[in-house]
């Protein structure tokens, strides 16, 4: 007899129909799993036996061959073990065939005594199966919330194979109550507070490009000697982010599922997805792939871990200069692409990134009160690493300077300085206001603006245009810079309500793109090769 199961199979980030398809015949016992499975899906045969004769069912002694369809897709993963288990007691008439079945979409590893264990990628799973009609998902206990999330499609939790009888014939008694509007209201809370602004002394300038970059999505850069704050105005930078929308929560949600890496405490069901915007911070000694992702299993990696979110790359010179310049799409784009022989994956990575750097390896170039003890040419070998291809896509770059005494130790400083919940209602503030301009055209932020949508809503007046013309011959821009330039005036007016751009936001703008003290440094580069 020949039975027909329906699943999927992660690709990335997408998920694609599965179809199942047992046959079992007389002749020698044995089990053959054809279809291009990978060798996770081949050791499944003798768990799945052993979790059949541990759930009360009776293993067929006869010649069992189960082919994935499509053929040409490879199949991975633990989660064929339950609609291979259904597969085969269909095929073997332990179960009876119901209409359930028919628009059912199985997903689910097994255990050896018949348990379901979580499996990874039910978001995405879920909505493939709403996409191909699907009426029906059976899933893992574990994995009920997350396949919650998507509207449309039926969710049943299992906790156990000899549970399938009960399902078949009954499948009401096993929906879970489900408050999605409970469920959307959880998802869309603010940002924890780690660092408060107010607890940062001094670095007025500082917390003012914050500001901007929060309030427009914008990346930044932060140079200056060490223990002038940087690391700590990074923490507090994720207090100012704005809330993530309940689709922006699906689709971080989506990535982390795919990657493992999405809660799984009991009993909450807000830690089954991701209620605030990522803030990944990976160690400098991160490979390309640990940046990027990929491996033989492609998994995202920081840069698609920190979509929708903040990366935050501390020593920035410290990493190997080629995970620096592979950050050029993903940074332009909004995308990175991994290219392997079998296939190509295409991940989001739309972050801002955050970048801190000394100046020089000992760190004191340039400061007012330590003597920098490095050559010119041990400055220059330190930040050869900075190319101005990718310079040139960071919107903001700032110096963190040294604090003075008086800001060390004046008392004052703290109660004058703003707190994180009032630069956060700006941000909100500007953030809003940019979603009624975008509205429509699947963008969040100003960060994000075609060419054209600068065209459109980003226009000059004549006191603007002749600062941007002096600022062209002047700084020599090129056209992405100038692009950069207008996108973060556009924000530097949102966060004051102006409906059109003026020259003193233009102006702002500017000097957050003067980085004359870098590029000094790194003219003793030339030295090198004299």
């Amino acid at each position: 007899m020949i039975s027909t199961v329906y699943t999927g199979s992660l690709n990335g980030l997408d998920a694609h129909p599965v179809t199942v398809e047992v046959d079992i015949s007389a002749g020698l016992p044995g089990l053959a799993i054809v279809g291009l499975p990978d060798t996770g899906v081949n050791e499944s045969k003798e768990r799945i036996k052993a979790a059949i004769k541990n759930s009360g069912f009776v293993f067929p002694l006869k010649k069992t061959v189960i082919n994935l369809a499509p053929a040409d897709l490879r199949k991975e993963g633990t989660g064929f073990d339950l609609p291979l288990c259904v597969g085969i007691l269909l095929a073997s008439e332990c179960l009876v065939p119901t209409p359930f079945l028919e628009k059912a979409c199985f997903i689910g590893e097994v255990s050896l005594e018949g348990s379901l264990r979580r499996v990874n990628g039910v978001l995405s799973m879920a909505l493939m199966a709403k996409q191909e009609g699907f009426t029906a998902l059976i899933v893992p206990e574990a994995n009920v919330m997350e396949a919650s999330l998507v509207e449309g499609i039926e969710v049943y939790g299992m906790r156990h194979l000899n549970e399938l009888p009960v399902l078949f014939l009954h499948p009401p008694s096993f929906m879970k109550p489900i408050n999605r509007q409970e469920l959307m209201a959880a998802a869309t809370q603010p940002q924890a507070v780690t660092v408060d602004f107010c607890h940062i002394k001094g670095q007025e300038v500082a917390k003012r490009a914050m500001e901007i970059a929060a309030a427009g999505g914008h990346n930044m850069l932060m140079l200056g000697p060490p223990g002038s704050g940087k690391s700590m105005l990074a923490k507090a930078l994720a207090g100012i982010l704005p809330p993530l929308t309940f689709d922006e929560v699906l689709e971080v949600s989506r990535i982390y599922s795919v990657a493992g890496l999405l809660p799984t405490e009991k009993g909450q069901f807000q830690q089954s997805l991701i209620r605030q915007r990522p803030f990944r911070a990976p160690h400098h000694s991160a490979s390309k792939a640990g940046l990027t992702g990929g491996g033989s299993h492609p998994k995202p990696g920081e840069i698609t871990l920190a979509h929708r979110g903040v990366l935050f790359l501390d020593e920035f010179v410290e990493f190997p200069r080629n995970v620096l310049e592979v950050m050029r799409q993903p940074l332009e784009d909004g995308v990175i692409t991994i290219s392997r022989a079998q296939q190509n994956i295409t991940y989001p990575a739309k972050f801002m990134l955050l970048a801190a750097l000394n100046p020089c390896p000992c760190g004191y170039a340039g400061d007012s009160i330590k003597q920098c003890s490095c050559s010119e040419v041990q400055v220059a070998r330190y930040l050869q690493k900075l190319s101005g291809p990718l310079l040139d896509r960071i919107d903001i770059h700032i110096e963190v300077p040294r604090l003075k005494e008086s800001e060390l130790l004046n008392p004052d400083t703290d109660r004058k300085s703003q707190t994180t919940a009032e630069i956060r209602e700006r941000v909100m503030q500007a953030r809003n206001l940019q979603a009624e301009r975008f509205q429509g055209l699947n963008i969040h932020c100003n960060a994000e603006m075609s060419p054209q949508q600068i065209k459109d809503f980003c226009q000059l007046d004549s006191a603007g245009q002749g600062l941007m013309q002096k600022a062209i011959q002047k700084m020599h821009l090129s056209a992405r810079t100038f692009d950069r330039i207008l996108r973060m005036s556009r924000t530097i007016a949102d966060l004051e309500g102006a409906a059109q751009m003026q020259a003193s936001h233009i102006a702002e703008a500017l000097q957050y793109r003067s980085i004359d003290k870098l590029y000094r440094l790194q003219k003793a580069t030339q030295l090198m090769a004299i």
